[in-house]
């Protein structure tokens, strides 16, 4: 049977990279987004491109608790043992703190941040109780570095950042590795529409490749920290 990668927003970006990277390697995928027809497309492709693995998927929400709790169902459900968890959704609604739409901080943290915190509850006691897996927490350069239009984005990526620092912190004596992945700009939706080059920002892939390189390392080391900028630095 083949091991079982969990991920996040797997539709698009970054986290269909990451399920592309994983299928290649021979992993069977559980994944989720909000639109059910990318889902069934993503299926459909990823079964020609790797026949001999499976990929599952659940339409839903992640900042709704609700839906976070249906998925969890979900994994569960299928009675496997979860080899990597990578916690990949994510929202970007630029804006300043002063000056936001009210509920821009509640919805951030919600989606970036509190899907992650009750998604990783809810799968970490399998990983525990073998005493082996790999979380993978998608944060952002936004989670040590302020940007001025950044807003509630950067707060809920350093939350995200802390949390993940903690964990790290937690799971030591159980043998189960955290890393989290800090990329700076990366060509996926929240850049649709940019009239700079796709050259000026990292791939979806490269991101994608780093998680895997980290995930083969031998059970002696962890690579707590992944930080990966465009090489002409950081976009404004």
């Amino acid at each position: 049977m083949n091991p079982l990668v969990i991920v996040t927003g797997g539709t698009k970006g970054i986290g269909k990279a990451v399920i592309e990277r994983f299928m290649e390697g021979g992993f069977d995928v559980i994944t989720c987004a909000r639109n059910n027809t990318d889902l069934f497309s993503l299926q459909e492709e990823m079964k020609t491109s790797f026949p001999s693995a499976e990929l599952y998927y659940l339409p839903a929400d992640l900042s709704l608790r609700k839906d976070v709790n249906e998925f969890i169902s979900f994994i569960l459900s299928k009675n496997r043992q979860i080899a990597v968890l990578v916690n990949n959704t994510g929202i970007f609604i630029p804006g300043q703190v002063h000056n936001e739409t009210e509920g821009t901080l509640e919805k951030t943290m919600e989606t970036n941040v509190y899907s992650a915190y009750h998604l990783t509850r809810g799968l970490i006691a399998g990983m525990i109780d073998q005493k082996k897996g790999h979380i993978f927490t998608i944060c952002s350069t936004a989670s040590i570095t302020a940007y001025p239009n950044g807003g509630s984005y950067c707060i809920s990526k350093f939350a995200l950042y802390g949390m993940t620092k903690v964990l790290r912190e937690e799971m030591k004596p159980h043998n189960v590795k955290v890393t989290a992945v800090l990329p700076g700009a990366t060509m996926t939706d929240s850049w649709k529409g940019t009239e700079l080059p796709e050259e000026r920002f990292v791939a979806s892939r490269d991101v994608a490749d780093a998680i895997w390189a980290a995930y083969s390392l031998s059970p002696r080391a962890v690579l707590e920290e992944i930080l990966i900028r465009p090489q002409l630095g950081d976009l404004d």
